[in-house]
């Protein structure tokens, strides 16, 4: 017992010294909280784990919803333009003035394919200690499920038929109702739109293919 003792001991002595380093760590405040200091690679790695399957495990028994249907399709691309594309951008639009200071910087949309089901929850739910917002909480999920209809046709269009789209999607009537200044965009705009600040988030951080 005795031979067995001394390990623990030092396993013990071990562990209660790396608990009050990180302690020390924390509160004297030597971590840079900042943007545009990326963390270590360990930490990105296992925040990068975390978050990819936390994400895999609540998606993975979501039930989607045809997605072809055309209807969905211009309404999520009304919804899309005006609440998503200062972040994950658009056909034609390659940087945005808000995209280059978020960190993780937000996967461009118009050029990946993402899991619907992953799509829909990471809408829905946000991403913790991310610029991606929970828009469940505003939108209902068959509001959700039109963005997410967009998003997997996205990456199929060229800059004009993503701007024929949008100008073609029916005004969206929550944001009227609430007197947003965020409208869904008009012929007159060009198919494009100005998003409230801040938002414009739908997978930070994260890139599912299919």
């Amino acid at each position: 017992m005795k031979k067995l003792a001394r390990p623990f001991a030092l396993l013990i002595g071990a562990a209660l010294i790396g608990v009050a380093t990180a302690a020390i760590y924390i509160y004297a405040g030597w971590y840079d909280i900042g943007a545009d200091h990326p963390h270590w690679r360990l930490t990105t790695s296992v925040i990068e784990t975390l978050r990819q399957r936390s994400i895999e495990r609540r998606a993975a028994e979501i039930k989607v919803p045809d997605l072809t249907d055309q209807t969905m399709i211009l309404k999520g691309a009304g919804q899309y333009a005006a609440m998503c594309t200062q972040c994950h951008l658009a056909p034609g639009n390659s940087q945005s003035e808000i995209r280059p200071g978020l960190y993780p910087r937000p996967p461009d949309l118009s050029k990946l394919h993402i899991d619907p089901r992953v799509a829909f929850w990471v809408t829905k739910h946000g991403i913790k200690m991310s610029a991606m917002p929970a828009w469940g909480t505003g939108h209902d999920d068959a509001t959700i499920w039109t963005i997410v209809a967009f998003v997997n046709k996205l990456p199929g269009l060229s800059p004009e038929a993503y701007r024929d789209i949008v100008a073609k999607a029916p005004p969206d009537e929550e944001m009227e109702s609430t007197g947003s200044d965020t409208a869904v965009p008009s012929a007159k705009a060009g198919g494009e739109s100005k998003a409230m600040s801040g938002s414009g988030s739908m997978m930070h951080g994260h890139s599912h293919k299919k």
